[in-house]
Order: C-alpha cells, then structure tokens, then sequence
C-alpha cells in the first residue's frame, strides 16, 4: 500500500476521493504527470495514448531500454503500479474529442492540431470538467495553462494562445528538442497546478477564499532561470 504521509498535509487523496483525472499523451510530460498523480495516491486515472515506444523515447521519457516496442499506455500502467500499486486504465487509441472526459484532464498530445480537436470536441464548454492543463517546451523553456473550460475569459485566454505546427521549435536535423531535465520542470510545475486548484477548492468549502483558480500561465525559462505567472 501506498504510504503518502510525508505530504497528507499538501494533498490528501482521500480527500480528493475518487474524481477522474485523465492525462491525455503520455510521452516526456505525460509520462511523468501520469506517475506524479499515482504517487500523490490519486487513484482514477486514465491513460491515453495509441503510440509505442521508441528508443529516442527513453532519454526523456520514464520509460526504459526494456520498454521499447510496446505499447506506452501499457508500460506506463505497469510502471505506475510497480512503483505505487495503483492499477490506473489504459486507453490506447487516439484521443479525437468524443471521449467522455474526468473532472481534470492534462492535455499533452504531440501536435497544436490535435489538441484543439479534443478540446473543440471533449472540452470546451463541458461543466463536468473543471480544470485543464495544457504544457508547452521548448529545449530549456516551457509553458503551463491552466484553465476553466467552462469559464468564457478562460476559453478566449487559452485560445488566444493558439498557434500552427510549424511554430513548433525543431533541431537542425528538423526534429522535435525534448529534454529530459526541462521536462521534470514542465510536469512538476503541472501537477502542482491541480494541487493548488484541489487546495484552493478546500479552502472555497470553508469560505476562506472566493474562487478556487490558479494562475492561467505559467512560463518559465533556464537560461536564464524565470518564472512569470499571468492570469486571463
């Protein structure tokens, strides 16, 4: 069983129950999103993912040389419960917004295109999701949103923020720059935007404080070392 006593006083899963969260791409963030919530002792979580692993996959990814060839929602969801004895449920298909989708979803896919389709179709404007996060990096930069897809200031802030695939940054040989280390900032900087959203809802029950949001974005750079925060 899970011992999560070091940090019941920042996260309680037993208070945060059993609300789904779904992470949706689990490649350098995802991957390390997904283990992050199950070592919190967030149980309901849902993989999805249609791709398999490649070797370039595992300098920055959590998988290993032994993974590579299957299945990332499969080696994910064996590694989750290897290191947490949490059995989390593994979709592999692709994500194309007509899924039903948990309260919280972690939208990470590979490409802008597609995570507009899934938000056209599985987010936007659905009340029973409350908290979108969505991360952007770069070889030693990154971006972390967090929005009310319910919320019309929120849904024209993150759209706003839209662009095309070619925007994306690429290496001379015109592939994608991940890095490992930039990564871990990324998904730690992700998770703790749903730990600040669940602690910022406890506090609202009590009437403590007004609204249970977090800053919309996160940016962040290494080099040199910055962090701004903005809201919508």
């Amino acid at each position: 069983m899970l011992d999560t006593i070091r940090h019941l006083e920042v996260f309680s899963p037993a208070v945060f129950g059993d609300r789904r969260i779904d992470v949706v791409g689990v490649g350098a963030t995802g991957s390390r999103i997904a283990l992050a919530l199950a070592k919190l002792g967030i149980s309901e979580i849902h993989l999805w993912d249609y791709d398999r692993i490649e070797p370039h996959n595992v300098p920055n990814q959590v998988f290993g040389n032994n993974h590579v060839g299957e299945f990332k929602v499969d080696a994910l969801q064996n590694i989750i419960r290897e290191q947490t004895g949490i059995t989390v449920t593994a979709h592999n298909e692709r994500v194309d917004g007509s899924q039903q989708l948990g309260v919280a979803v972690f939208l990470l896919t590979d490409t802008m295109a597609s995570r507009q389709e899934i938000w056209k179709g599985a987010l936007r404007y659905k009340t029973h999701v409350k908290l979108v996060v969505e991360t952007r990096m770069g070889k030693n930069s990154g971006r972390v949103y967090a929005v009310n897809p319910s919320s019309p200031t929120h849904v024209r802030g993150w759209e706003e923020t839209l662009y095309s695939d070619d925007m994306a940054e690429v290496s001379a040989c015109g592939t994608s720059i991940t890095v490992g280390s930039t990564a871990e900032v990324v998904s730690g900087l992700a998770v703790w935007q749903l730990i600040r959203w669940h602690q910022n809802q406890e506090e609202l029950k009590l009437g403590k404080i007004l609204t249970d949001e977090v800053e919309n974005e996160l940016v962040f750079s290494l080099q040199p070392m910055m962090l701004t925060t903005s809201n919508f």
